[in-house]
């Protein structure tokens, strides 16, 4: 059974914010929680940890300035749409954000995508409004298991080499 959801997380960024990471739409866990990535399992904070080599504690004002500081904006592709728990697979019937509030308020140069979902709505919805092509990102949920936390950091070391 699907249930229509509705993006309630303010979008992470500033005037200074280089590149820009996005995701579908928070999971249950994030959006109760209050924060991106914030499922226990999830390994998307953990593998910036490691390629930036900065500790971030696990709360939400250390993950918010962790981006910050490191000039990653943050935010989701879709504002609402219907989705069956957090499976991506499941979402249908997507409104999309309004991605160039980001970019027009920013540095952003490039953007990422977490996985196939966000890669694929953020080129069919968005790239004719931002004309900035995504680099597709792996999901970094335990959902996707096939990919090592070693094949994460490889893949993820392409965000540390575009804000160089």
């Amino acid at each position: 059974m699907s249930n229509t959801v509705y993006h309630e997380l303010p979008p992470i960024y500033d005037e200074n914010s280089k590149i820009l990471i996005l995701g579908s739409i928070p999971s249950v866990k994030s959006r109760e929680y209050g924060f991106y990535y914030s499922h226990p399992q999830n390994r998307f904070f953990k593998v910036l940890s490691i390629i930036f080599n900065k500790s971030i504690e696990n709360n939400n004002e250390s993950k918010k300035k962790f981006l910050i500081e490191n000039n990653i904006a943050l935010w989701d592709v879709i504002k609402s749409c219907q989705i069956n728990n957090s499976d991506d697979s499941s979402i249908k019937n997507v409104e999309v954000n309004d991605i160039n509030l980001i970019i027009n308020n920013s540095k952003i140069n490039k953007i990422f995508t977490t996985g196939k979902k966000a890669y694929n709505l953020y080129t069919k919805y968005c790239y004719p409004k931002t004309k900035i092509e995504a680099i597709y990102l792996p999901s970094t949920s335990s959902a996707n298991a096939t990919m090592s936390i070693d094949k994460l950091i490889q893949e993820y070391s392409i965000i540390l080499k575009s804000l160089n």
